[in-house]
């Protein structure tokens, strides 16, 4: 089997994603770095990403969580006192999909699909992410027209977004990229500090009836369209 496949199937990243991992030098087999995109991965072959044993997955898993505040997006983090696997009980391994802060909450897709999270991570795709934020103070309607429209965040211009008004202090916002902590500092940009962010909506994937801490498989409907992405 080809590296690239190899890794797909072990759910490290798409083929494409892979391809960067190699010359990056973060693969190795038998203990040697690779740096050859079509190697070759023979039985009994040890592979290994960032020193890590890895081996393809025999069934691919897909769940959306909705994460409660207090817990980190990553797989490990010794600095971290809760993370989302804590709250997962399933023997395959599976990985968080993009960002969502230690200080956020709301829907999170974790999956061993790397293809997949290749799609629903990489900038180009526009996958839109919808938030209900609660702001401590009152924005102005021309300064939500510029988080619209796109501000320049740390030298980059943002992605346009929509806001809805549901209060004078809540609102509902629409954004197609993935930065750190994006939301939050789109309206500090603004002067106004979110107090409370809920991510409702991955795409068109809700997360009605899934209590904070709890999860659910996705449909196959739901999977076949983020395979369509």
């Amino acid at each position: 089997m080809r590296i690239n496949k190899y890794l797909a199937k072990a759910g490290i990243a798409s083929r494409r994603k892979a391809e960067e991992l190699i010359l990056e030098g973060k693969i190795s087999i038998n203990d040697k770095i690779i740096k050859e995109l079509g190697t070759i991965v023979k039985e009994g072959d040890v592979v290994k990403f960032n020193n890590r044993i890895i081996e393809p997955v025999d069934e691919y898993v897909y769940l959306l969580l909705n994460k409660p505040v207090g817990y980190v997006s990553t797989v490990e983090d010794p600095y971290a006192d809760k993370v989302v696997l804590d709250l997962i009980d399933y023997k395959n391994r599976i990985y968080p999909v993009g960002r969502l802060d230690k200080d956020s909450r709301g829907l999170l897709i974790l999956t061993n699909d790397g293809d997949i999270t290749y799609k629903l991570t990489h900038p180009s795709n526009d996958f839109p992410k919808t938030y209900i934020v609660k702001l401590d103070s009152i924005p102005k309607l021309d300064d939500l027209k510029k988080l619209e429209s796109g501000i320049v965040l740390e030298g980059t211009l943002t992605k346009k977004s929509e806001i809805t008004k549901i209060s004078e202090f809540k609102y509902k916002i629409t954004i197609t990229e993935g930065r750190n902590r994006q939301v939050r500092k789109m309206f500090q940009y603004i002067g106004c500090n979110v107090v409370d962010l809920n991510r409702i909506a991955i795409g068109n994937i809700r997360g009605k009836g899934i209590k904070e801490g709890e999860y659910r498989p996705l449909s196959t409907k739901e999977i076949n369209y983020l395979r369509s992405i």
